[in-house]
């Protein structure tokens, strides 16, 4: 569950830190106080796409920082240990936005993607918007809202992967027909082209050792010149050669040891120096012995290199990357020679994929029968509560074995009601006006909660459009979500509020210049003032405060759900 959320300089909040309870929290304060700033806080933190224009004015970045008890939750402990983002069960998420357009998510102090926040973000909450009932127009909304109460997450995990399956093979067929209509005038130019790179017989880097032969003959003149003259300075001169001056130095320097042994040293090296000549002088004599100015195979080589060159160009590439050339060539005619054994190997596959999909699609639709018949009689028994009497509510789940596959099965799934008594179903967007919309979506959303395992649930005004004793009702059953759910909902109606088991009061301060949110715990007495002011409007009388303590009264006859765990008290 939600513990506590920071804000900071996010629209016209400055400094805003609350603490949350478990059960079920209402959201209440005068129009346009920023009562649903909190919902788009909380749902940046958790992935939502972010705007500059939110940071509020004069600040250069916003901040918003939230906490999660997950102790009951080994699913999303799972998630963060499966990712290195553990922390000894803790849950903090914090997204920063800078006026630059930047944006950076942390999930407990590490640097995360945005995308890591919107996975574990959607495990976490569930946030109901006030406009959401229209999306239940949409057949894909339908389905996806009894997909949600049946629990069908593996039997649309294997639907999916299936369906992937299938399409990838029947993608490779298709391709593999597709070349065997041109096969026959490939498989002539590849057999030309490496009869071509073959006789050639170039071997791995063949043209780096070809180019290093060629300039050591192109250069063999010089290169002989220049030993021998090296030979000459180094030994052979026995006039001036480096080894003669030397070796006259150690023998002068050797006979002046006896009268000063600090010389020693200096003797020693001398002979090694001298070795080293020797053995520099006999390399040079074997290097220049070697070297034969040969201009046959001068010019062998420099025919060798241009055909290499030459088919490089024809082949688009560096002479060093015939071989992979060829390589790659090869392996493609082997592939078009055996064309025929894969594609009937592929057909195969692809008959069975399919038989392995419909068999997935058909154990699916028989479960979305099934769980549609519960959720008939569940949604039609709350239509009865929410104003409706003599409501009927149905979903029609029709199989289509000619429908073409697809990652959600072969169903057609249409919600139908029948907001009169004795009048047939009919398809929701004919019947249903937009009050009825509402409450129908609400029915769902709170049935479809109730089956859920996200831990936190928020419901931003879809409570708009009843009122009197439906919307005491829909307050009910909001507060008896929240017996299994963290439950918070933002609502202007008073009867919804006295039904919460503790009520935030969002309020906007003005003065100086500046406009800034407030949002606040209320205590007994606050929050009977709040509730008498939406009962009553700007004029708050006595009778109106009595009536405010009488709702109060009996929502606390209702059953509160467990104890809260609140976290520790910052230090520091």
């Amino acid at each position: 569950m939600l513990t506590h959320i920071h804000i900071r300089n996010f629209t016209i909040a400055d400094a805003v830190e609350v603490e949350f309870g478990s059960g079920m929290t209402a959201l209440t304060g005068e129009t346009g106080a920023g009562k649903s700033l909190l919902i788009g806080a909380l749902g940046l933190v958790l992935g939502d796409r972010a705007d500059s224009g939110l940071i509020r004015h004069g600040c250069e970045r916003a901040e918003i920082a939230v906490g999660f008890d997950i102790e009951r939750h080994a699913g999303l402990q799972t998630w963060l240990e499966s990712r290195e983002l553990d922390a000894d069960g803790e849950c903090q998420l914090r997204r920063i936005i800078s006026r630059e357009g930047r944006s950076r998510g942390y999930i407990n102090n590490q640097p995360v993607p945005m995308q890591a926040l919107r996975e574990l973000g959607e495990q976490l909450v569930d946030i109901h918007g006030q406009h959401e009932h229209q999306s239940l127009l949409r057949s894909s909304a339908q389905r996806a809202a009894l997909d949600a109460f049946a629990e069908h997450e593996a039997l649309l995990a294997d639907v999916a992967a299936g369906f992937a399956d299938w399409k990838n093979t029947r993608d490779r067929l298709a391709a593999a027909s597709r070349s065997e209509q041109d096969r026959d005038a490939r498989l002539d130019l590849l057999s030309y082209q490496l009869q071509e790179l073959n006789a050639l017989g170039l071997q791995a880097d063949e043209i780096t050792s070809l180019e290093k032969d060629h300039d050591r003959q192109a250069n063999a003149g010089q290169l002989l010149s220049a030993s021998r003259q090296a030979l000459e300075r180094l030994y052979d001169d026995d006039t001036h050669s480096a080894y003669r001056h030397i070796s006259q130095a150690h023998g002068e320097l050797e006979g002046l040891v006896r009268l000063d042994d600090g010389l020693a040293g200096t003797t020693r090296l001398l002979d090694e120096i001298l070795v080293l000549v020797q053995e520099c002088a006999d390399e040079l004599r074997h290097y220049s012995d070697g070297l034969d100015v040969d201009h046959g195979r001068l010019q062998e080589l420099e025919t060798r290199i241009g055909v290499l060159h030459d088919l490089a160009r024809k082949h688009r590439c560096k002479p060093e990357e015939l071989p992979a050339i060829r390589e790659r060539m090869q392996t493609e005619l082997d592939g078009l020679e055996a064309a025929d054994q894969q594609r009937a190997g592929l057909e195969l596959k692809l008959a069975e994929l399919e038989t392995a999909y419909l068999e997935n699609a058909q154990r699916l639709s028989g479960s979305r029968r099934k769980a549609a018949r519960r959720f008939n009689r569940l949604i039609t028994e709350g239509m009865q509560t929410l104003g409706m009497p003599g409501g009927v509510f149905e979903v029609v789940v029709t199989h289509d074995a000619q429908r073409p596959f697809g990652a959600h099965g072969q169903d057609n799934i249409e919600f139908r009601v029948s907001t009169n008594p004795g009048q047939p179903p009919a398809p929701l967007s004919k019947v249903a006006s937009g009050g009825e919309l509402s409450r129908i979506s609400l029915a769902i959303q709170v049935i479809s909660s109730k089956s859920g395992h996200i831990p936190t649930l928020i419901f931003d005004e879809v409570d708009t459009g009843i009122g009197g004793s439906v919307a005491e009702i829909v307050g009910q059953k909001l507060r008896a979500l929240g017996n299994d759910h963290q439950v918070f909902c933002v609502t202007h109606l008073p009867q919804v509020a006295a039904l919460a088991n503790q009520q935030l009061q969002v309020s906007k301060l003005t003065g100086d210049n500046t406009t800034r949110t407030r949002i606040r715990l209320l205590n007994p007495e606050e929050r009977t003032d709040e509730l008498a002011r939406m009962l009553g409007g700007v004029k708050i009388t006595e009778q109106t405060r009595e009536h405010a303590r009488e709702m109060m009264a009996q929502a606390q006859a209702i059953k509160p759900p467990g104890p809260v765990k609140r976290r520790p008290k910052r230090t520091g």
